[in-house]
């Protein structure tokens, strides 16, 4: 059994993570100036490519307070270069995405730190494709970003509009992705939108395929997203269901591009749990391409091994859903995610969609005449254990590598073998979207799981008060 240590790394990249830049509002990198650099160098990147048509960006965002500061600070570093901006409001990130498809628009910009907490922000960017940047062309921009960018002539900026019924726009091309015939009557769901992007939109696709809908998490005042709600607490959308006899509970992030579910009996659905069951029913259907889905080093093994018996592989990439859907038009594949609860079906779209998801659950139900609870033992979970250390971020942005230290990278040697001689697995990497180093241990033997994973914590606890 393999051993993974520091995937997922930043590839000596100082601005960007796994999913765009991220951070603390008013700490480097997420600091207006910062942010106007990134942006100018985006816009300039583009222009040196040739990759220009329309001139138009489109900048969506979420709830967060802080994008009432950053969003005028990228829509100035645009306007500033020439383009015409078209501000959305906010939109869940694939709804970006999406529109820069539709809209014709040479760069998507979506300001969010996703599952994040309010205070911290981020900056996720599309191509004309809808597609998230590869790490060359992150690179590339980095570079640009410590050069000066040459500005055009004042008669030649561009201007900046606020584009109407965004809501509508995406809430149509969804309920168009859904097989014909296929209606929501006569079932009750709740939605908890982590008062995020999708309050307004999750509740009312749901409503107007005729469901009964049940809502949570869709008052945002700014500081509330992701707070003990949503897709990272599962909990309190659990609860609700139950007590209100709900059919399904659907739990988003703060930007709408994970998604986690609860059957009628509170059980918990991952994104593994999501794949295998889209994936069974899309084989079924002769639908699904490639004989493989597509996920990251976090898997379960359990996930795997369901999948062999169906005569399908899996393909592991580093995390991040970029990587995934990279790895997926490299393979063939229509079908991956992550266990977090991206889902990307790149039939319908480039990057995690937590509506889609749900949306194509409720078509394999309906279909099959189906409850969710009815796949709650589709395959046997390997157990796993895992813990996350947060560490200290500077006011420049810089911080301790935990990773590096002797004392570490020895606790962490000695405890892989370890768990590479039982059949389990390690795998310890630093998180390309938070200040957290993230431990997990998988296999059979649960008292080794947490006994080698609270070793490692306990060292690196240690060392970062040194």
């Amino acid at each position: 059994m393999n051993q993974l240590r520091n995937i997922g790394a930043k590839q000596n990249k100082r601005y960007f993570g796994t999913d765009g830049m991220r951070g603390r509002v008013n700490i480097a990198p997420m600091t207006p100036e910062i942010v106007m650099r990134l942006a100018m160098a985006v816009g300039y990147y583009f222009k040196k490519q040739n990759k220009i048509k329309t001139k138009r960006v489109i900048i969506g965002k979420d709830t967060r307070l802080s994008g009432y500061m950053l969003e005028p600070a990228l829509t100035s570093a645009f306007i500033s270069l020439g383009y015409d901006v078209l501000l959305l409001g906010p939109v869940p990130t694939p709804g970006v995405s999406m529109l820069t498809r539709s809209l014709r628009a040479d760069i998507g910009v979506m300001l969010s730190a996703s599952h994040n907490p309010f205070a911290d922000n981020g900056i996720k960017i599309f191509d004309s494709h809808g597609c998230k940047l590869n790490d060359e062309t992150e690179l590339e921009i980095e570079n640009y970003m410590e050069q000066e960018i040459p500005l055009i002539a004042s008669d030649m900026v561009g201007r900046a509009k606020r584009l109407e019924d965004v809501p509508g726009r995406y809430i149509e091309y969804l309920k168009a992705q859904l097989p014909r015939g296929i209606r929501l009557n006569n079932i009750k769901i709740v939605v908890d939108a982590a008062h995020g992007a999708a309050y307004k939109i999750a509740p009312a696709i749901f409503w107007e395929l005729g469901a009964e809908v049940i809502t949570t998490g869709v008052h945002p005042n700014g500081t509330n997203i992701n707070e003990k709600c949503g897709a990272t607490h599962p909990d309190h959308i659990a609860q609700i269901v139950k007590d209100n006899k709900a059919d399904l509970g659907i739990a988003l992030d703060g930007d709408a591009d994970r998604i986690q579910l609860i059957d009628s009996k509170g059980n918990l659905y991952s994104g593994d749990d999501i794949l295998a069951i889209i994936a069974t029913y899309w084989r079924t259907h002769q639908k699904l391409l490639g004989h493989a889905v597509v996920s990251t080093i976090m898997a379960n093994m359990g996930f795997e091994h369901y999948l062999k018996t169906l005569g399908l592989g899996l393909w592991r990439t580093q995390v991040g859903d970029r990587y995934v859907a990279e790895k997926m038009i490299a393979e063939g594949c229509n079908l991956g995610g992550e266990p977090s609860g991206h889902i990307i079906m790149n039939d319908y779209t480039n990057t995690g969609d937590g509506v889609m998801s749900a949306l194509q659950i409720l078509a394999c139900l309906r279909d099959g005449n189906r409850d969710l609870s009815d796949f709650a033992n589709l395959y046997q979970k390997t157990p796993n254990y895992s813990r996350n250390f947060r560490f200290e971020v500077m006011k420049d942005g810089s911080s301790r590598n935990l990773l590096a230290i002797q004392d570490v990278q020895k606790v962490i040697i000695e405890q892989g073998d370890r768990l590479q001689q039982n059949n389990a697995r390690l795998i310890i990497r630093e998180s390309g979207t938070e200040p957290v180093v993230r431990i997990m241990a998988e296999g059979s033997d649960e008292n080794l799981l947490n006994d080698s994973v609270n070793n490692i914590y306990e060292t690196i606890e240690k060392h970062n008060f040194m």
